[in-house]
């Protein structure tokens, strides 16, 4: 096996993708299933993430989902890719993660992002406007004052104040600088545009200031990562995801995955066509060999510690399968 990747961290983001035919319920419970399945395989971090209004996403209540897990399994580090501190006060995360890391010690991560909500009734639903995202630095630095104790009013945050629950900053363009001058752990992506980021990766180092939460810099990587056994296979499992963001930027809807085996035979428009071509390339696909290949290539040009997958597809088996087969050469 490469050194390079035996010295990393491989973990999963799970966004409880729904699918064609099978309810929001379903979508949740595969969540459930498929982080047991990451704790056999022996994966470090299962995280669930956090979207409103999306036809295509059921898991709207990360941290409601990340206790599910976390209840459903008894190793793995549980985790948020991420909350979206815009569309929340800063207390009540703390106290959402407060609880818990008091109901699962030392197994707890609080992943945080600065999205809003994707479109503007969405926005208006959550009372949110665009502009929020402009005050992630200031709430994420009131977040981490209630697991300190330092709100000058009196009040405290309970359970949260004195408990450590490990933070990290899902950062493109400028969450890049605020985890670095936060000094938290960063997670990047995507995959498909490696020079922007490097960029953010080089931005976040350069200016990474040591903090009580970590002593130096910490990159996690995140991207789709698909195992097959040949490479039209892994492609394949490409398919479906590729066609919802297609669809969403032709249609403004990300809908629920369908099968590949539709989306091949299905009209599309020539501006469909070279959407759902783009989203099938740049990604980590292919046999073992290649995956392997390819991740050490990732690995050696980002020096990250640690990739986080985050690999959706209609086909349940084919998505066991890629990650049983991923586990494979992770253990070499």
């Amino acid at each position: 096996m490469s050194s390079v990747i035996a010295a990393a961290r491989f973990s999963v983001l799970d966004r409880s993708r729904t699918r064609e035919g099978h309810p929001y319920a379903e979508a949740l419970r595969d969540t459930v299933d498929l982080a047991r399945e990451a704790e056999r395989l022996g994966y470090h971090r299962f995280w669930v993430s956090e979207h409103h209004g999306v036809p295509g996403v059921a898991g709207s209540a990360p941290t409601v989902l990340a206790a599910a897990v976390a209840g459903a399994t008894r190793t793995i580090r549980v985790g948020t890719g991420g909350v979206m501190l815009p569309n929340h006060r800063p207390l009540v995360v703390a106290e959402q993660f407060g609880v818990l890391e008091s109901l699962f010690p030392g197994r707890v991560d609080m992943g945080l992002g600065r999205s809003v909500g994707f479109t503007d009734g969405v926005r208006r639903a959550l009372g949110r406007g665009k502009d929020d995202a402009d005050d992630f630095a200031a709430q994420l630095d009131e977040l981490l004052g209630w697991f300190r104790g330092t709100d000058p009013t009196g009040v405290h945050a309970r359970p949260a104040e004195g408990l450590t629950v490990p933070p990290f900053v899902l950062a493109m363009n400028e969450g890049a600088a605020i985890a670095a001058r936060a000094g938290l752990p960063m997670v990047i992506g995507d995959l498909r545009d490696r020079d922007r980021m490097r960029r953010g990766i080089d931005r976040y180092r350069d200016g990474f200031r040591p903090s009580p939460w970590a002593s130096e810099p910490y990159v996690v990587v995140s991207g789709t990562v698909a195992v097959a056994a040949t490479p039209e296979a892994a492609r394949r499992i490409l398919v479906p995801e590729a066609w919802s963001m297609a669809h969403a930027r032709t249609r403004g809807t990300f809908p629920p995955l369908p099968p590949a085996e539709r989306v091949e035979s299905l009209p599309m428009t020539a501006k469909e066509r070279a959407l759902h071509a783009s989203g099938l390339t740049g990604h980590i696909a292919g046999t073992e060999d290649q995956v392997a290949a390819d991740l050490e290539t990732l690995l050696k040009e980002t020096q990250a510690q640690e990739v986080l997958v985050t690999t959706s597809t209609y086909d349940r088996d084919a998505l066991l399968d890629s990650y049983r087969r991923l586990a494979a050469i992770i253990a070499g």
